[in-house]
Order: C-alpha cells, then structure tokens, then sequence
C-alpha cells in the first residue's frame, strides 16, 4: 500500500493534467522525497510511463496509480496530498504529518 493518500481535488487534477498531456493510461504519479530545500528534504512529483520496479511501492488513490519508491516511504506515511486553486496558491499541497518543520515554498520540509 502506498503511504500518500490524494484528496478527490488532488486526484481530480492529476486526472486532468494526464488527459490534457495525452498520457497512456498507464502512466503513474510518482511521489518522491528527495535531499535538498531550505529545510533538508523535498517533495517531487512527477509522471512515470514505466513504474513498478522492485524498488517500487504501487498502487491506486481514487483512479490515479500512484508509485513511490521505497526510499521515499518512511518520510511520507500518513502525508495526503491537495490540491488548491485561490487567488493565493494554486499547486498540490502536502499535508505531512511526519514533518516537524516546513518551508514558506511548501516543498521543503524537516523531519526528527
């Protein structure tokens, strides 16, 4: 089981943008935390035509395939991704229960 849930908004949106981008319907969400950002870590997100290796955590969030490589596990469990559309922020937004400290960017955070 993946350890990142999307809100209907989120999931809306990655739908959305795969219609959009002409992608198959194979292709996944990639979810990642890489080293980096003014608090450590950083969250990436980005399409995979060609998910699932060994390395990989699959599976699905309200339609969307989403695929997390194991590395990445122990720093989103629980997380559950937005997505928000205001005058004042448009892009997905991490809810991180794990993080103890984030960045004013929102992609940058900290964890004990």
């Amino acid at each position: 089981m993946v350890p990142v849930t999307l809100t209907e908004k989120a999931a809306q949106e990655v739908k959305r943008v795969l219609a959009e981008s002409g992608m198959s319907s194979e292709t996944a969400l990639r979810v990642a935390v890489v080293g980096g950002g003014c608090s450590g870590f950083e969250y990436r997100l980005d399409f995979d035509s060609s998910p699932a290796s060994e390395d990989d955590v699959v599976g699905d969030c309200l339609g969307v395939r989403v695929v997390v490589d194991r590395a990445s596990v122990r720093f989103l469990q629980g997380t559950t991704i937005d997505y928000q559309d205001s005058l004042m922020q448009k892009g997905f937004v991490f809810h991180n229960p794990l993080a103890v400290k984030t960045c004013g960017c929102g992609t940058s955070f900290a964890v004990s």
